[in-house]
């Protein structure tokens, strides 16, 4: 999260301005920073709320609109908010007149460091008060020519209630009580459009996207089959045209990847017709999908043509259950899981964490960022696309207080001016060299770095083929299926088998590795596994493996990646 990555600042006043609590700038994130994240093994930064949002902050004396309170979520504003597509976030620069200029500077920077960068695409809703002052020339703003005495048209940007006029939500507190002029529950909007998640009322309430709006692809959501009006073989609805021209605009920039919000919200054709459009100006440049319903991976990767997705639902959910020793969890669940992925596994982008989920160290979850050794150790090596680490992950970061619109739940905040305590202990007044951090954390740190640069280093993770041995070991008595995941990654001569513990408890094993599987992989009767992690060198019986099994040793929450 980009305004809260180089913050420094410790008040974390719940409700606190930008004065109060401070604010992490583009300029923060220095040469020092970016080799750190580096040296962590990360290839790409996801700078997250860089797009220009709605906040609350002034900033007409630099030609920037006022926003009204009454449809900003929290002091900072929700970066899902975008009010215009073709600027960034004021609070994040130091000179606010040269914002794009100090963002480019980032990008620079992020590239001589041999990193890439990916940011944001919001193609479902936009700030309800959205108006572009940094467009280019000719460039028409989304709304702008829009017929509001329609409900759809298919050239419209937006969704209308004609002749109703919107109302703010009569529970929603935008500043936690304060008085502030633009919080009067007066906000004016005729015609109402449509809230971003759809809600189809001028009278939304306060669990609804209502400080946003729905953008229209051409879909008549007003109508009950949801019919799609357009053909991509002709003239593409209008809002597919400004959408390109917004992501055109930031690939010209330099930017090498967009994770893309609430896809699924968006229709397929309209993906499958843009993508392949942004890759002629760079082939390398990547798209993410965030999805959550199984049922059209196949459809957004092989008609979307989206290079990765959100692995949510399957590996996540999978694994936080069983980090959570919730009842009736096992890692037997994990091999249907990615077996289910058959044919686009490699395409699957998986996290532990994220600015939408609770951080592992949070009461919510575990309690303990341990747990985040054997969880990413999986995630990272299950299948050859890309893991995602979450700042403040690797040293154990809880996201603990209520910062203000987000409350006390296990999450770092979006919404609100915010410091993120163990985060910046790494970053140490912007040294980041983790001066402040404890010698566990320090140590925790270091594990998701072995991890990190072990995937990134091996053609077996990073190309190499999967062979489950849960599938062998569920009716074995000696291996403790639940809390014990293992596989082989192979490619070429290179196999390497990984073992990870989520029970609290050390475990003596033995792991049985089928003759199939030992004969396809052309292992010797007796060979040496090297832990990628540790160095440690591990004598192994092939003729054991096949009958009784190998005898082995792990630790509490930790995991092996024993080259054979």
């Amino acid at each position: 999260m980009t305004r809260l990555f180089g913050n420094t600042n410790t008040t974390n006043k719940p409700w606190g301005t930008l004065k109060e609590n401070g604010v992490g700038k583009f300029n923060d994130i220095n040469e020092n920073a970016l080799k750190g994240i580096k040296d962590l093994g990360a290839t790409h930064v996801w700078y997250t709320g860089v797009i220009e949002h709605a906040v609350i902050t002034d900033y007409r004396k630099n030609g920037i609109r006022l926003d009204d309170a009454d449809v900003v979520k929290g002091r900072a504003g929700s970066p899902y908010a975008i009010k215009d597509y073709y600027d960034v976030n004021p609070d994040m620069s130091v000179n606010v007149d040269q914002r794009l200029e100090e963002f480019e500077a980032l990008i620079k920077r992020t590239h001589d460091q041999d990193l890439k960068v990916i940011i944001d695409f919001v193609p479902n809703h936009v700030a309800r008060e959205y108006y572009s002052d940094k467009k280019p020339k000719g460039v028409k703003d989304l709304g702008e020519g829009d017929n509001l005495k329609k409900g759809f048209a298919p050239n419209n940007n937006f969704y209308y209630l004609p002749n109703e006029s919107f109302v703010v939500p009569q529970d929603y507190k935008p500043l936690g009580g304060d008085k502030f002029p633009l919080a009067d529950g007066k906000f004016k909007e005729v015609p109402a459009k449509v809230s971003g998640n759809g809600a189809v009322t001028p009278t939304p309430s306060v669990n609804d996207w209502f400080e946003t709006v729905r953008l229209n692809y051409g879909v008549n959501h007003l109508s009950e089959n949801g019919e799609k009006v357009f053909n991509i073989d002709g003239d593409v609805p209008s809002t597919w045209k400004k959408t390109l021209a917004i992501l055109s605009y930031w690939a010209e920039k330099g930017v090498d990847g967009f994770r893309c919000d609430m896809a699924e919200m968006v229709p397929v054709e309209y993906w499958g017709w843009m993508i392949p459009q942004i890759k002629k100006i760079n082939p390398n440049i990547r798209f993410i999908a965030e999805v959550y319903n199984p049922k059209e991976y196949k459809n957004y990767i092989f008609n979307g043509k989206f290079d990765y997705l959100y692995d949510k639902v399957g590996v996540y959910d999978t694994l936080r259950a069983v980090m959570e020793n919730r009842e009736g969890s096992s890692l037997a669940h994990l091999t249907k899981v990615w077996k289910d992925m058959d044919g686009f596994n490699n395409h699957m982008l998986r996290f532990l964490e994220n600015h939408d989920e609770q951080r592992i160290a949070s009461k919510e979850f575990s309690n303990d960022p341990i747990l985040g050794v054997p969880g990413m150790a999986v995630s990272a090596a299950l299948g050859s696309g890309p893991v995602m680490v979450y700042f403040g992950q690797e040293v154990g970061e809880p996201g603990a207080g209520k910062s203000g619109f987000s409350g006390n739940d296990g999450r770092t905040t979006i919404f609100d001016y915010w410091g993120v305590p163990e985060h910046q202990k790494w970053v140490n007044n912007h040294l980041y060299d983790g001066g402040q951090l404890s010698s566990e954390q320090r140590t925790l740190r270091k594990k998701y770095k072995d991890i990190l640069k072990s995937v990134q280093q091996s053609d077996a993770f990073r190309k190499g083929n999967l062979i489950d041995l849960q599938q062998f070991n569920i009716t074995n008595a000696h291996y403790n299926s639940d809390k014990i995941y293992s596989f082989i990654r192979y490619y070429g001569d290179e196999s390497i088998l990984v073992l990870a513990n989520f029970s609290n408890k050390k475990d003596q094993l033995e792991l049985i590795i089928p003759q199939i599987v030992t004969d396809k992989l052309n292992l010797s009767s007796e060979i040496k596994g090297k832990d990628l992690l540790s160095g440690q060198t591990i004598n192994i019986s092939i003729d054991k493996a096949n009958e009784s099994g190998i005898p082995l040793s792990i630790e509490p929450y930790q995991a092996l990646y024993l080259a054979l």
